[in-house]
């Protein structure tokens, strides 16, 4: 399983998880938060209505244990069951966040201090002995007296809270008031934030969900720059160390970029010693066998000037290769441009043809292109990989025969094209042209050159984000293309 996977999947379990946890325990608290609170209210309902009829009460059972008040005093009781009776006809409209509350739902009863309902909302109850319910029974004993209670025994939704408290007079308890709220009255606030409470957990899963996945993209998007970078290092291509903000992921990149240079550098020193091995034992061979021959004292003159023409032309072989490996080897290194200004090619082409035509054996260059065609590179080394191009072209050209040089704008790049009419690239050298060392035999029966020519051009190409591809020209002749990025 890849590691962006695990790291997504491990990210959204830990999420969904945490989530439903809470989603679950904050759902599960609503109910009980919401009796909790609707008991707290009905507890101090229950003790101001036991404190305001607490009087009418006492003078009410004072009146029923010494008989009938007389015919001009009224009855006490008389105004708690008034009140009574006025509370369950009493119409309200109450908007409570956004809803309706049309009802009074209160069911208070009032009992003595035996337990036998004395006055309540439902006139049915009046005369009924509620001493064994817990909350009468409870708080006519001093306590604190609560119970639930369904109106239908197979339906919670029926449910209803009842909380008592006593009415004191002389220091005695004389009754009891009972307070109810019925469930249902409260369960569309239940629901209500139920449903709030789900919509924000779903709302915020999804951010959640986003966040994660942005964090994985960033992660997945990383890693694979870094591993993208790995093979084009373990490839050998020439690729950029990738840039990053993250401490942990820049020193990774730094690491692998130290690894790259220690295992090219390696690698490098190693090929170019055996090569430079190899390129050295034929101009060292005639060098020491021209020395030894000109030791001979009897040496005719015209012999010995032969001979010493031949150390300088060994010379001269060995520092031009000397020179172009070390143009070559520092141009490898680089990872990218020194310098990056516009560089006209049709004025540089110009200037490089006119420098090379004292080397040109009479062969001719002709230019064509547009007046202008502007890239951004490194000026010296594209002059040198122009050179290049002319100086192997010239090589396998007939003597007085002809160099095109064509430069053209292709959408978003630039082409030098550099045309010989000569003999042409034999088919089994096509794909080797472009390697350091390989080189063909010149058509003039002239020594064969370093084979760095292309390698360098190749490496310029790839610096500058082009390329460039030798073959054969239809009409005869070798054609090289060098495709270079153009500033529109």
């Amino acid at each position: 399983m890849r590691v962006s996977l695990q790291v997504a999947l491990g990210y959204f379990l830990i999420v969904g998880l945490a989530g439903w946890f809470v989603l679950t325990v904050f759902v599960a608290e609503i109910k009980p938060g919401v009796r909790e609170a609707t008991e707290d209210t009905l507890v101090d309902t229950a003790n101001l209505i036991a404190e305001l009829i607490a009087p009418d009460l006492a003078a009410a059972q004072v009146l029923i244990d010494d008989g009938p008040a007389p015919a001009d005093m009224e009855d006490p009781g008389n105004r708690i069951a008034a009140a009574l009776g006025a509370y369950t006809r009493r119409t309200v409209t109450a908007g409570i966040w956004n809803i309706e509350k049309r009802s009074l739902d209160h069911r208070v009863t009032i009992t003595d201090a035996a337990g036998r309902v004395r006055y309540a909302t439902d006139p049915a109850l009046v005369g009924q002995d509620f001493s064994q319910w817990n909350d009468i029974h409870r708080t006519l004993r001093g306590g604190y007296g609560a119970r639930s209670t369904r109106d239908r025994p197979d339906d919670d939704g029926t449910s209803v809270m009842y909380v008592a408290a006593p009415v004191r007079w002389g220091g005695h308890i004389i009754g009891a008031v009972s307070v109810g709220k019925p469930s249902a009255t409260v369960a569309p606030f239940i629901a209500r934030s139920e449903a709030k409470i789900r919509d924000r957990g779903v709302l915020l899963l999804l951010v959640s969900g986003l966040i994660g996945a942005l964090f994985t993209w960033h992660l997945t998007h990383a890693i694979g720059r870094m591993r993208r970078y790995a093979l084009d290092v373990a490839e050998g291509r020439r690729s950029p160390p990738p840039r990053f903000s993250a401490r942990e992921l820049a020193d990774l990149s730094a690491a692998l970029t130290a690894m790259r240079e220690r295992l090219e550098g390696r690698r490098y020193v190693e090929r170019y010693v055996h090569t430079l091995t190899h390129e050295l034992k034929s101009p060292l061979a005639a060098i020491r066998g021209a020395a030894e021959l000109l030791a001979e004292e009897d040496m005719p003159a015209a012999q010995r000037r032969r001979f010493l023409a031949n150390i300088r032309d060994q010379e001269e072989r060995l520092r031009n290769l000397a020179e172009r490996m070390l143009s070559l080897a520092r141009v490898e290194q680089q990872e990218s441009l020194q310098e990056s200004v516009p560089v006209d090619l049709v004025r540089l082409a110009g200037d490089v043809a006119e420098a090379v035509a004292g080397t040109a054996r009479g062969v001719g260059i002709a230019i064509t292109g547009p007046a202008t065609l502007i890239v951004i590179g490194e000026p010296f080394l594209l002059r040198q990989a122009l050179v290049n191009l002319l100086e192997n072209a010239i090589a396998f050209s007939p003597p007085g025969g002809r160099i095109d040089l064509v430069m053209e704008a292709a959408p978003g790049s630039a082409m030098i094209s550099v045309r010989d009419h000569g003999a042409g690239v034999p088919d089994y050298a096509l794909e080797r042209v472009f390697e350091p060392f390989f080189s063909l035999p010149r058509p003039n029966g002239s020594d064969k050159s370093t084979g760095l020519g292309l390698s360098f051009v190749r490496e310029v190409a790839a610096l500058h984000g082009g390329t460039v591809c030798l073959r054969n020209h239809p009409a005869g002749g070798a054609l090289a293309v060098l495709e270079l990025p153009r500033l529109t």
